[in-house]
């Protein structure tokens, strides 16, 4: 059965509404970065296990059209989909859980409701009507949710709606849930992940923050029908009866989600609680019995993984203020791990601020103690000349070498340098007037910065590579073309091509045109490797990426 048609934006065409679709809104309470992408994305593994279709979406509530302008210490690492979205990094959990990729329909910003119901109204699309935040942004709110369930034909859609309840900036969107809900009642779900501190001078778990964390969702017009308990261990039965108590729930219906040692145990030990059962027959839905072998083959393997392999990631990126932010590479750490677990190995990883080596803080000998070196993606001249010392230690003592997309330029820069003899190589980004830019804007990029178009405007989302026959990631591909995820304004300079490999630096990977240049390597070492592309945003848990395959198999050979 379908209902109305409706327009969207994100692919030019009218798509049929589904009439059936079921939505379930997570919210987050008492604190953020509590987990609800986490439970979003094992709650749509469990659901697909059943059998059905789902579509996760993440809201976030800032003003922003996009994440791409965004700070990475202010909000973590920039994920970017197949079609060119530079989203949330929740995005990048849903894709790995699900082992699908997602488009732009999956991402919602405060700013793109507000620029498009300002849109509509400069185009008189209200016909003349005072516009509101209600109905007006509850609308939109809604069309988009039902957008997202439509592009991919979606059973189920799985809102997260970023921040914290109680919050001012996201109260329209618990809104906008509040108003699905009431025009229909058996198609909407309302899941509230909340906190349960444990003060160390109590040693006693405290349910008290959960309860007023509901109360402020009561006094919005919500009632939560599914609370789930993040703890650093799990619910025991007096703390469940005291929220089921106080927060107008049945006790089965508090699930508890303690902190662990993967984030992919997480979809098993909910559905020990039976969740994906009580979800599907709240929403009136059949229950399928579906089990997850392969997340719990996937866990037995990283618990069997014996020997070590200590990695170094050198970036810029790692502080905010006195704490190390690891969301910032969060799918380069994930991609390590899948490949290292594929390896039977437990990865370590070590972050290392790539200021210390410039201003002494660390000695370059400290690489000596790794197998393998990373450096990460990254914009800008801050902490250029320590990364440009890793590469060259990579290089010359034979470290195993990954560079990512930032990580080959400075590999390009560092080679350019110390091989082929051009002391003043560098990027256009860093030194516009560069005697030597091996580094250089790309052509249409120039244009659009003239004119400040930084949003959205970089090379963006899927492009497809040739590979060259009988090179290092041609033989870790397997194959002759891939298709890999950008984000970049800069590329390898063609005019000092021929000498790069004459000195025997090979260009490996090109656009299918051999115009661009988006992977080298060096032969004569036992992995070195830089990428214009971020092929961490392809990997997943289930199937590790090539390319970090074969670095961590390197890096393992060291070890």
């Amino acid at each position: 059965m379908v209902g109305p048609k409706f327009f969207s934006p994100s692919k030019g065409l009218f798509l049929m509404a589904k009439s059936n679709t079921k939505y379930i809104f997570v919210s987050g309470g008492v604190i953020s970065g509590i987990g609800k992408g986490i439970t979003t994305a094992s709650l749509a593994t469990i659901l697909t296990s059943k059998g059905y279709k789902v579509s996760p979406v993440k809201i976030d509530m800032y003003l922003n059209v996009d994440a791409g302008t965004i700070r990475p210490q202010e909000h973590g690492e920039v994920f970017v989909t197949d079609d060119g979205v530079e989203s949330d990094q929740d995005l990048g959990h849903y894709e790995r859980f699900l082992n699908s990729n997602l488009t732009a329909a999956n991402y919602i910003t405060t700013g793109q409701i507000y620029q498009e119901v300002i849109r509509k109204e400069r185009s008189f699309e209200y016909n003349g009507e005072d516009v509101e935040a209600i109905p007006h942004i509850t609308d939109e709110i809604a069309r988009r949710i039902k957008e997202a369930g439509n592009s991919r034909s979606a059973d189920i859609v799985l809102i997260e709606l970023g921040g914290t309840v109680g919050e001012y900036q996201n109260a329209i969107f618990f809104e906008a849930s509040r108003i699905m809900r009431l025009k229909n009642p058996t198609d909407v779900l309302q899941i509230h992940v909340a906190y349960l501190p444990i003060p160390g001078y109590l040693g006693e778990m405290k349910s008290k923050p959960v309860q007023m964390s509901v109360r402020t969702l009561n006094s919005m017009g919500i009632q939560p029908d599914i609370i789930v308990g993040r703890s650093e261990n799990k619910l025991d039965d007096r703390r469940k009866d005291r929220l089921a108590l106080f927060c107008n729930v049945a006790t089965e219906d508090v699930i508890s989600n303690p902190d662990v040692d993967t984030i992919y145990r997480v979809p098993s030990i909910l559905e020990e609680q039976n969740l994906g059962e009580i979800v599907l027959k709240k929403l009136g839905l059949k229950t399928r019995n579906k089990d997850l072998k392969e997340w719990k083959a996937l866990v037995e393997k990283i618990e069997k993984a014996k020997g070590e392999v200590k990695i170094a990631i050198v970036g810029k990126y790692f502080g905010t203020g006195d704490y190390q932010l690891e969301d910032v590479y969060v799918s380069v750490i994930e991609a390590l791990k899948h490949a290292s677990w594929e390896l039977k190995v437990k990865p370590k990883l070590t972050w290392i601020d790539s200021e210390d080596f410039e201003n002494g803080k660390q000695q370059i000998k400290l690489l000596e103690n790794f197998d393998g070196i990373v450096v990460p993606g990254g914009f800008g001249s801050r902490g250029v000349e320590g990364i440009l010392k890793a590469v060259q230690f990579a290089r010359e003592h034979k470290i195993p070498y990954l560079g990512l997309c930032y990580g080959l330029h400075m590999a390009t820069i560092e080679f350019a340098r110390n091989v082929l003899g051009l002391k003043t190589a560098s990027t256009e980004e860093i030194d516009k007037d560069s005697s030597h830019p091996v580094i250089h804007i790309m052509p249409e990029q120039q244009k659009l910065l003239v004119g400040r178009e930084y949003g959205g405007t970089m090379r963006l989302g899927a492009f497809r590579c040739k590979l060259i026959p009988n090179t290092q990631v041609h033989k870790l591909y397997g194959q002759s073309e891939v298709s890999e995820r950008h984000r970049h304004r800069y590329e390898f300079n063609n005019k000092y091509r021929e000498q790069f490999e004459e000195k025997g630096l090979v260009v490996s990977g090109t656009s299918p045109n051999g115009k661009l240049v988006e992977m080298i390597e060096i032969p004569d070492h036992p992995f070195f490797v830089g990428t214009q592309a971020h092929p961490e945003f392809n990997s997943r848990p289930l199937k590790s990426h090539p390319l970090y395959h074969g670095f961590i198999k390197a890096a393992v050979k060291k070890s």
